[in-house]
Order: structure tokens, then sequence, then C-alpha cells
């Protein structure tokens, strides 16, 4: 059972939060403006006879990486693998080749015309993967795989020989997120935001929620979903209506797990001068006005250690899971945000971190 941590220190902490919230109104009202939308893309992609690569340990072996639906430029999910991609590159010089599929079942074709051209390691961002890649995986023995946010299919007891499956334990980090927002709310109420329904973004939900509580029982939480398709990970426009709809019933910080849709919710935070949290990266740039922390899911750390283990020849099949012990998540705290959240919650919650990594707190994760 996690005890309520609303102590003596509490007054504290809710004084100096009043003084947070103060401040970040009058930047908003000041005009804390959205920065302007970079339309360049970073190309990854290098020619098979990349001079990069000479000399350097992964010179010679391929890597293809098929994408999430948004694709590059989420500031999110796909950004954070495609920075452990673009790390292998360099420092390894392996040769890679990306595909950014659209919403429909072009997602098993993505895949398979990379084994087929003859990469040495396949990967795939996002658990909608799963299924395909575990077939393809079947067909092409010869060709690694790897997929973040892997579920085994139904009726599978494990992954085939050659293909890795790369979790994290979501629901801890936003325990962490969830906890500082328990602190720093006024109304004692909260809003979460999810793309596509389902155990993987609720994994998100639930941890949220249990951060909450630990440090504030009386707080609620309204929740809501983009869809039940792969397209809720890409509808800014229904991530701003839901995140008003949760401002307008008195949400003042609203968490969101939903990819690109996202931005919708950042729009909304802008507009009513309120707080969002991030997901999977730090988004604060998307709108520094605005956005308390965000939720770190180091996907790029998990993808590079993947690359690299196929480079040294110590790739080895099974799931891996990351969590706050592995220090595979965690959330922001530098100088860009450290105005909007006091001291005293950093340090309650770095606790709170090391009690989880030490399994003295159990998260929720359904």
């Amino acid at each position: 059972m996690m005890r309520s941590r609303c102590s003596t220190t509490s007054l504290a902490i809710g004084l100096a939060g009043a003084a947070v919230w103060a401040g970040v109104l009058v930047a908003a009202s000041a005009g804390c403006k959205r920065p302007a939308q970079d339309k360049t893309k970073e190309s990854p992609s290098s020619p098979a006879t990349s001079p990069s690569g000479s000399g350097k340990p992964g010179a010679g072996i391929k890597v293809g990486v098929v994408f999430d639906i948004g694709g590059l430029g989420d500031k999110s999910f796909n950004d954070a693998a495609n920075r452990g991609m673009l790390k292998a590159k360099a420092e390894l010089g392996v040769q890679t080749q990306v595909i950014e599929p659209g919403e429909g079942s072009d997602r098993e074709s993505a895949l398979r015309q990379r084994a087929a051209a003859g990469d040495n390691l396949v990967i795939a961002i996002g658990y909608i993967f799963s299924d395909d890649i575990t077939k393809l995986a079947a067909e092409f023995p010869d060709t690694k795989f790897a997929c973040l946010d892997y579920t085994l299919p139904e009726g599978t007891a494990k992954p085939p020989a050659n293909l890795v499956g790369l979790r994290f334990r979501e629901h801890e980090g936003s325990f962490l997120v969830g906890a500082i927002a328990g602190r720093v709310t006024r109304t004692k109420q909260l809003g979460f935001v999810g793309g596509m329904k389902g155990p993987l973004i609720h994994k998100f939900e639930v941890g949220f929620e249990a951060g909450i509580k630990q440090v504030c029982p009386d707080c609620t939480m309204l929740s809501a979903y983009a869809g039940t398709e792969p397209k809720a990970f890409a509808d800014p426009t229904k991530g701003k209506e839901l995140a008003l709809t949760q401002y307008a019933r008195g949400a003042d910080i609203i968490y969101h797990a939903s990819g690109k849709t996202g931005d919708g919710v950042f729009d909304a935070a802008r507009e009513q001068k309120k707080f969002a949290i991030g997901v999977d990266s730090d988004q604060f740039q998307i709108a520094p006005c605005c956005v308390l922390t965000s939720m770190i899911k180091k996907s790029d750390v998990a993808i590079y250690d993947t690359i690299k283990k196929v480079v040294d020849n110590k790739f080895a099949s099974g799931v891996y899971e990351f969590g706050l012990a592995e220090d595979g998540v965690g959330f922001v705290y530098d100088a860009n945000n450290k105005a909007f959240i006091p001291q005293a919650v950093v340090d309650e919650v770095n606790g709170l971190a090391k009690q989880i990594a030490a399994g003295t707190i159990k998260v929720p994760s359904e």
C-alpha cells in the first residue's frame, strides 16, 4: 500500500506552487508563442557505399528502421528512436535506411522490403508492428529483427530466435510526472489524453494516476483517448479538442501519451494558459510557456544498444524491459523548467523514484 505524502511539507510546496503558477500565467499572457515549425527533416539514410563507415566496427552492417505512425518530426517517440539510430550510424559506421509508413497495412510491406533487401537488422518502432514482425522473423531466419514496445502475439510463449523485443515500464516514469502534477496543481483536477486506446497507453494512464494519488489523495483525474486505430497517434485536432474539454472541466495540468496528437494538447495549453506534460522525449521547446515537464523514455539508448550488439556479434533473442532500476525512464528537470517546479517537489519525486527502483513502491500497470 502506498502512503500519502501530503505531510507538513505540503504547505511550503503549495506556496511555492502558487508562485510558480503566477509566474507561468504572466509568461503566457506576455505572449509565449509556439516556435515556428521546422519543415526540414534530417535524412538519416545512407547509400550502400557510404564512406562514413569505413574503418569503424559497423562498416558493412546494414540496418533498416521502419517508424511508427506520425513518422519523423514528432518530437517524441519516433524522434527518440531516430536519435539512437543516428548515434549508431555516426559512432559505429553502420549503413541505414528508413521508411515512414502511413496508416494502412503498408507496415508489413515496409518491414518485408527491408528484410528482402538484405539488411542485417530490421527494427520496427512501435507495438503495432508486433504481429507482423513476429511472422516475418520466421520467414527470414537469417535476418535479425527488433521491435520497440514489442508485445508477444497471443498464444506465443517467446519471440523467434532472431527477434528482440524492447519494452519499457512506462508506468514507472508516468508515476513520477503524476507526483509532480499532484504537487503543482492548484485545482486538484488533472487530465490525461491518450492516443490509440489499448494496453500500452493504458500503462501511462494508470501510472500517472497512481503518482497523483501518492501525493494528493483528494485529487481527481479526467481521461480521454483520441481513438482506437493507429491514426489516433497523428491527430492534433482531436488532441486539442480533448484537452480543451478537460481544461474546461477544471484540469490545470494534462499529461499526454499520444504521439503527434499531443501537438494539439500543447496548443490547448498555450491557448488556456495551463500546463501540459510531454512524453517520450523532452518536449519543452514545443510550448516553452506551458510544458511543466516530460516523461522520458530512453528509446534511443535501447535502439543504439541493440544495433551495437549486432555489430559486436552479441545479439540474443528475448524480451528486455527498461524501467527506473535500469535508468530506462525518468522525467525532465533542468534550466528550462526549473521555474515551474519547486525544488522540494523534485527532491520528493527523486525519493519516490529510488523507492520504485528498489521495489519498495509497486506501480500499477493495468
